[in-house]
Parts: C-alpha cells; structure tokens; sequence
C-alpha cells in the first residue's frame, strides 16, 4: 500500500490529474478486483504478440492523458478478430485519433481482450464536502444515465452494507436470478466493499468509475476504469 500511495503522490506533484487505463487497471489489480486481460504496447507487432497470447477477438484503445472520451474521436476498435484485422485496425485507430485530436499526446494503445457479454453493473465512488467518500452502485453501461438507478453510502461499508446497497437498486431483480439466470452477486458486493476500502485509504483518489462491470455466474470483471486524483493530502 505505501508503494500505491507513493506513486499516486508523485504523479499528484507532477500535475496529473487521471490515472491512464492499464494505471488503473493495476491499482485495482492492487486491491485484488479483476480487471480485463490487456497489455499496453507502442507498435503493431507488440499488439499481433499481445493479442495472440490473449485469444482473439480483441479490444484496442487509444492511451493518451489529452483524451477522455475514447469513442469520440475514434480511440477505440472492437471485436477485432485476426492479426490482418488487428494490424488494420491499428493504423485506423491512429490516424482517427491524430485526425480528431491533433495535439493529444498518444502514449501506446491497450490490447484488451474481448469479454463475453453479460450483465452491466457500475460501481463508483467520490468525495463528498460534508460525508467524505461516498460509494455508488447501479446498473451499468447506457443505463446508469438512461434509468438513473443508482443507490449510495457512505464509505467505509462492511460487506453486510454492501449487501443492502446492491439490493437498493431497482436492477437488483435481473442480478439474482430473473428468466431464471442467477448471476455472482457475491462477487459484486465483494468489489463494492473492495472500491470503499480504496477510497478510505488512498485519499489522493478523488473519483473512480468502474464502468461497465460484467456479472458472470462466476465471478465479476471490469472492462472500463476511470480514476482521477485529487490533492496531495496532508
């Protein structure tokens, strides 16, 4: 833990103020919450390797500090299915990015593996001026805008009070088994509790959003992450 805060105060003193993908990826690896297979590479050949040890079909995402929204200037390209597709794919992603974003600094692109679909959920978390950190979860994807479901508490939460927040959620119903498909909640009130421990001890972390979350029968992973720093605490 004092190696995670040290990095994330060094990188507070140099003036960033979000982590990159697989750095977020690695600091949740760090708390043991499962995060996608992926691999940050700076060539082509390096993503056909990556991809190949993973198995096709592939995710590629661009890793720039200058770009938030991936999608919307072309940073991201999916169910990639073979090396000829993987390497095609590559160029376009780089020439859509310098194209829509000329002055973003572009540090590699992330190989992911393409996870099976499945269930959505989010889980989140911020710093509230009068509660402290606070914890929220809901449906995940489109639908946390779209249905507004979303249920909070405030940090630290045993897994009991996680429980009843996973429950609060009017989405509850798909996760525990409607049409006869019961889903790992356990794993997902384990990652609610894991977010909370994270906010309680790493005060430079402002923001976190974990978004999409796939629920499985067994077991739940993240596809997406955000995290965004704060101030350097006292």
């Amino acid at each position: 833990m004092t190696d995670v805060k040290a990095t994330l105060r060094d990188l507070l003193n140099k003036g960033r103020r979000m982590l990159l993908p697989h750095e977020a990826y690695a600091l949740l690896s760090n708390f043991n919450i499962s995060v996608v297979p992926h691999k940050l590479v700076t060539n082509v050949m390096e993503a056909v390797e990556a991809a190949e040890r993973m198995g096709y079909p592939v995710v590629l995402k661009v890793v720039s500090p200058d770009v938030v929204h991936k999608t919307d200037v072309g940073g991201v390209m999916l169910n990639i299915e073979g090396s000829a597709q993987l390497k095609r794919s590559y160029e376009d992603l780089l020439s859509n990015v310098r194209r829509n974003a000329p002055e973003a600094r572009i540090f590699g692109i992330l190989v992911e593996k393409m996870m099976p679909k499945s269930i959505e959920v989010m889980i989140g978390g911020m710093r509230d001026s009068t509660f402290g950190p606070i914890v929220a979860f809901g449906l995940g994807g489109i639908f946390v805008e779209a249905l507004g479901d979303v249920a909070f508490a405030v940090a630290p939460i045993n897994k009991c009070e996680a429980v009843k927040l996973v429950k609060k959620v009017r989405g509850y119903r798909v996760l525990s088994g409607l049409r006869g498909r019961p889903l790992d909640v356990d794993s997902v009130v384990e990652i609610v509790v894991k977010v909370s421990k994270i906010l309680v001890e790493l005060p430079e972390i402002a923001e976190l959003d974990l978004n999409p979350i796939f629920v499985y029968e067994r077991g739940s992973t993240v596809i997406d992450a955000r995290v965004i720093l704060g101030h350097v605490p006292q």
